[in-house]
C-alpha cells in the first residue's frame, strides 16, 4: 500500500460529492472501513491513519445536524467552530466540544479558562469565571463527543464497555443490543463542567462497529458465506452453521448451487425494545477438494463428456 494522500474534507475522504445521500455515506464508509481497518492491515501506519480519517468523516457526515453545519461553514471538518461562529458557539448552552484521535480525543479550549479570559478585567473582585459567577452568570456545561470502537458481536448482542477519558476518568458504557455504526449513546451529566454553578453537559458516545471475519450486517439481518463440499451441495444434508448465538444445524437442499441463499429465521440482529428480530441469510459456496486425485479428475471428465453443458449460454454471443 503506497503513501496515503493527506485529505481533510470529509466528502473527499469518503470519495463522495456534497449531494451524497445518507445511504451513499453509509455504503462508502463500510467499504473504506473494511479496506483500511487496522486489524486487516497489521503494522501499516498509513492504513491506520486513513481508518481514523474515514471514521471521523463518517461521524460528521452521518449526523444530519453536523453535516448541515459543516456545509454552511459553521464548523470545520474536526467539528470545531469556525472563527465566525466561535463566540456564538460558546454563548449557546447546547453547544458541544469535540474530541477525536486514537481514543478520538483532541485538545480544545477549556470553557472555564475561556470565561476567565473574557471576564478577567471586569465584574466582581477575583475576576475570571468566579467573577462572572458573582455577577450572576450561570451556564450549562457543553456536551462532549467521544468515539468508541465496539466489536461486532458486542454491538449486535449488547455489552458493557469501558471508555477511558483524557482527564483520567473512565466511563462504563452500556451498549444496547442491535446498535450500529454512526449511532450515539448519551450519558447525561458526564460532559463539560457548568459555569457559575450551572449543570454539567452530557457525554455523547458515537459508536464505530468493527467488521467481523464471518458475519456481515444488512440492516436487521446478518449475512454469511458458507463453504460446503461438492457432495453436500449435490446430495444435500445437514451442516453446522455459525450464528451470533452459536452454531446451529441447517439443511442444505439437494442440488444447491453456488449462490443459493438459505434463511435462518430469527437468527439476525436483536431488535431494540422487544421488536421483531432479523434473520440470518446463508449463501452456499461449494468448494473443490483441496487435493483432487487422478480418479476424481477422470470421473469428472467422463461425466461431462457424457453430459455436455454450457453454464455461460445465458451470457449471449459476443459483439464486435
Amino acid at each position: 500500500m503506497g503513501p496515503v494522500p493527506i485529505m481533510t474534507d470529509p466528502y473527499e475522504i469518503l470519495g463522495l460529492s456534497k449531494t451524497a445521500s445518507d445511504d451513499d455515506i453509509r455504503k462508502a464508509y463500510r467499504k473504506l472501513a473494511k479496506k483500511y481497518h487496522p486489524d486487516l492491515n497489521p503494522g501499516k501506519a498509513d492504513a491506520e491513519a486513513r481508518f481514523k480519517d474515514i471514521s471521523a468523516a463518517n461521524a460528521l457526515l452521518s449526523d444530519p445536524e453536523k453535516r448541515a453545519r459543516f456545509d454552511r461553514g459553521e464548523i470545520d471538518a474536526s467539528g470545531a467552530e469556525t472563527p465566525r461562529n466561535f463566540y456564538r458557539g460558546f454563548a449557546d448552552a447546547g453547544g458541544a466540544r469535540r474530541y477525536g484521535g486514537e481514543e478520538h480525543f483532541v485538545d480544545n479550549e477549556d470553557l472555564e479558562s475561556f470565561f476567565s479570559d473574557l471576564f478577567g478585567h471586569r465584574g466582581a473582585a477575583g475576576g475570571g469565571a468566579a467573577g462572572a459567577s458573582a455577577g450572576g452568570f450561570r451556564m450549562r456545561g457543553g456536551n462532549v463527543t467521544y468515539s468508541l470502537r465496539v466489536p461486532f458481536l458486542d454491538a449486535v448482542k449488547g455489552a458493557r464497555k469501558r471508555l477511558n477519558l483524557p482527564d483520567g476518568r473512565a466511563l462504563d458504557v452500556d451498549i444496547p443490543a442491535g446498535i450500529d455504526s454512526g449511532q450515539t449513546i448519551r450519558l447525561k451529566g458526564q460532559g463539560g463542567a457548568g459555569v457559575g454553578g450551572g449543570p454539567a453537559g452530557d457525554a455523547l458516545i458515537e459508536i464505530d462497529v468493527e467488521p467481523h471475519p464471518l458475519f456481515r450486517r444488512d440492516g436487521s439481518d446478518i449475512r454469511i458465506d458458507l463453504p460446503v463440499t461438492l457432495a453436500e451441495a449435490l446430495l444435500g444434508g445437514k451442516v453446522r452453521v455459525p450464528t451470533i448465538d452459536g452454531a446451529v444445524a441447517m439443511t442444505v437442499p439437494k442440488g444447491a448451487n453456488s449462490g443459493t441463499v438459505l434463511r435462518l429465521k430469527g437468527k439476525g440482529v436483536p431488535a431494540p425494545k422487544g421488536g421483531a428480530r432479523g434473520d440470518q441469510y446463508v449463501t452456499v459456496r461449494p468448494v473443490l477438494p483441496s487435493s483432487p486425485d487422478g480418479e476424481f479428475e477422470d470421473f469428472i471428465r467422463r461425466w461431462y463428456e457424457a453430459h455436455p453443458q454450457d453454464p455461460r449460454s445465458n451470457l449471449g454471443s459476443e459483439t464486435e
